[in-house]
Formats: C-alpha cells, structure tokens, sequence
C-alpha cells in the first residue's frame, strides 16, 4: 500500500530523529570517556528526548498505516456482482489504490462496512488528513425471518496485525484528544447478476452505495418492484 505525504513525513521525522539519538549517544559516550560527567548527562538526556520523539513518529505511522486519505466525497471501492446460484453471488471488490478481492456472498444484499477517523481543527491545522478504513463485506436477506434463521455470510476485509488506531482510541481516550470522532459507517444495495457499483465517503462521514452505471440501475429497480 502506498503512502500518502503525512505519513512519509512522520516516518521520515521519526528517521531523523533516531539518528540525532544515536548522535548524541556516541558524544555522552565520548564526554563519559574524557570525564566531562554533566556534558555527557546533558547529551545521554538528549538522546533520550529524542530516541522517544522517534519512538512515538514510528508509532504514529505504524497505527496510520492502512487507513486511507478522505477529501470530500471520495471513492472508496467499486463492486461487481455475479451470480452463482439462488441467492449467492461472486462479488469483486476493488479499491482506489487497485486492490482487488473476491468473495462469495449468500443473500439479497450486500453490505459494506467502514470505520472512519475525523481529526479535530488544531490536528486538522497541522496537516492530519480525514482517514478511513475498510473493516468488512457480507450478505443480508431483505426477509427478517430468513436472516434470522440462515447462516450469515461475512468477510474481513481489513486483515492488518499492527496497532489499529480506532481500537487504540476506544480502549485509551485519553490518550488520543486529537481525535474528534471515530466510529462505523454502513451501506448496502441488492445484488444483482452483472451489477456494478461505486461506494464513497464523504468527508461529513457515511458510506454512500450508488448504481454505477444505467443497467445495474434498472436492475435494482426491477428487484425492488418486485
């Protein structure tokens, strides 16, 4: 996954300033050396200052990754549905950068989920972009009594082991005041054989699930007139 400005930024802050750590490090061990006891405290203090600085740029970064810039109402995937049989479908999800899935999903529906991150003004200010993060794709019956009763069909679709900073945020509030908002977002559409749709976000937050083009409009008005 490529990476957008911000975070080369903090990886890059958090380069340099491991290097000025392991600068002022070898200095206090030179001082320590010739005996200059407070010049080489001053320095062992220094690189501390600056080894945590690269510690925390390092973090950030890390918890960043995965999650993708929002400006305004932004595409965030494009789905392709095929059918595979009574209400089961091949579905192709593909995302700006050009990550492609495909999953088999049983229902009437599908349904794609999101968590998203809003920065507050002062984060906002410094450069902190609106972020989104894919969490999830599955199936949903139009009918309760079969979606109740049938077996439901899921997929993660964020499969990231590092530190995610939505969880970070719910588990530490306190941590992370920057923060304005973090929560989920929804939206669905039917499927239908050969349908194709576009889903983005806007940057007031919440999913968006359109036709993306004239035939699979027609189709979903076929199915809802049913």
């Amino acid at each position: 996954m490529s990476l957008t400005p911000f975070l080369v930024v903090l990886f890059v802050a958090a380069v340099l300033c491991l290097l000025f750590a392991a600068g002022h490090g070898t200095r206090a061990r030179r001082h320590w050396r010739e005996r200059r006891r407070i010049a080489a405290t001053l320095r062992v203090l220094w690189s501390l200052v600056f080894l945590g600085l690269a510690l925390l740029g390092g973090l950030a970064g890390t918890v960043l990754l995965g999650y993708r810039r929002l400006a305004a109402e932004a595409a965030v995937a494009r789905i392709e549905a095929h059918a595979l049989g009574a209400q089961r479908y091949a579905v192709d999800i593909q995302t700006p950068d050009g990550e492609r899935r495909r999953v088999e999903l049983s229902g009437d529906d599908w349904q794609l989920d999101a968590r998203v991150i809003k920065w507050k003004p002062r984060a906002v200010v410094l450069g902190a972009p609106p972020l989104y993060r894919l969490e999830r794709i599955g199936g949903r019956y139009r009918d309760i009594a079969q979606e109740r009763s049938t077996m439901k069909s899921v997929v993660a679709l964020d499969d990231a082991i590092l530190p995610d900073l939505w969880t970070l945020k719910r588990r530490f509030p306190q941590w992370l005041p920057w923060i304005d908002a973090d929560y989920g977002s929804a939206a669905y559409l039917p499927l239908v054989d050969g349908g194709a749709y576009v889903v983005t976000l806007a940057a007031a937050g919440g999913l968006i699930a359109r036709p993306a083009d004239e035939a699979t409009a027609r189709r979903i008005s076929d199915v809802a007139g049913q």
